[in-house]
């Protein structure tokens, strides 16, 4: 397994600079973070690493990507963008499945071969509506991703966290259930799943036994912990806005057993990139606590990722 971290946390930095921050810090791998340009919807979002039509406009400026990763012996590991693609204002669906086409067709020019995203949905509908639109909107993606060699790995995140994203959430793929169900909706050897546990630690769900019964379909992992505070739960309830009684942290500060994750990950002979994600607030503010949090998680993770 490779080790790297998810580029959007180097939000004020250019491409060139990431990587070197990356290559400096000793990392083997990146996610890097490609929304349009100027687009910047939440927290963590909106951030352009690469710019992915330019790639596809421009082969000196794709080339330019290439070699200067090579230069810095760090691997691009997936081209990252994370929408709700199955919004339900047609506007701003079409342009977040543009984009994520356009992606696709990016990570092959690069040779990346994988782009990392949501699925989408329409927090007004049903469940069993929003598997019925899955057909309507994944269909050509999944089509284009075949034609173009590119594997799409749907990270399990609810995006349900407060009230702009309530009810329903923003990501239907968040369960194994749901994992099965749309699997045999869109059966391609090219759709697979960005494993985090740390949604399933707050949703209540072993962690653990999906990475043996989905093992042919994990093709990308994060490290991002979530720390579940007890008291604020007996509080509030599962039915709360889940950031009133849960909060991401760094690996190793939360409540993950990642002894146990990465143990499953070699059980199953995972050989890919595992991406921290740095979501904690406790380290935000200033470029120093965000080069802390990148060292900090890279130390820990060290210990089961070499």
């Amino acid at each position: 397994m490779k080790l790297g971290f998810v580029s959007a946390i180097l939000d004020q930095s250019t491409y060139e600079e990431m990587m070197d921050t990356a290559s400096e810090l000793g990392f083997a791998c990146v996610e890097v973070a490609c929304w349009p340009q100027g687009k910047a919807e939440r927290r963590y979002a909106g951030v352009s690493h690469i710019d992915a039509e330019r790639v596809l406009e421009d082969d000196k400026y794709a080339q330019q990507i290439l070699d200067y990763a090579r230069e810095k012996k760090v691997q691009i590991s997936s081209l990252a963008y994370y929408p709700n693609t199955m919004d339900a204002d047609i506007e701003k669906r079409t342009a977040a499945v543009t984009h994520l086409k356009n992606l696709i067709r990016a990570s092959n020019k690069l040779g990346v071969g994988i782009v990392t995203t949501f699925i989408g949905r329409n927090q007004s509908k049903t469940v069993e509506e929003n598997l019925e639109l899955v057909k309507e909107v994944w269909a050509p993606i999944i089509e284009l991703a075949e034609k173009e060699g590119v594997k799409i790995a749907i990270e399990n995140c609810p995006m349900l966290f407060g009230s702009d994203q309530w009810p329903g959430g923003q990501n239907l793929m968040t369960t194994p259930d749901i994992w099965k169900k749309v699997f045999e909706i869109l059966p391609s050897e090219n759709l697979g799943i960005n494993y985090d546990p740390s949604h399933f630690v707050w949703q209540m769900i072993d962690y653990i036994k999906p990475i043996y019964e989905f093992k042919d379909k994990i093709f990308h992992v994060h490290y991002k912990d979530i720390k579940v505070y007890e008291d604020k739960l007996n509080q509030v309830g599962i039915m709360a806005y889940p950031l009133e009684f849960m909060s991401p942290k760094l690996p190793g500060l939360g409540d993950v057993d990642w002894g146990k994750y990465v143990s499953a990950l070699t059980d199953i002979g995972y050989d890919g990139c595992t991406c921290i994600e740095i979501e904690d607030k406790a380290f935000e503010g200033t470029a120093e606590k965000v080069l802390d949090s990148l060292k900090l998680s890279k130390r820990y993770m060290e210990q089961f990722v070499i």
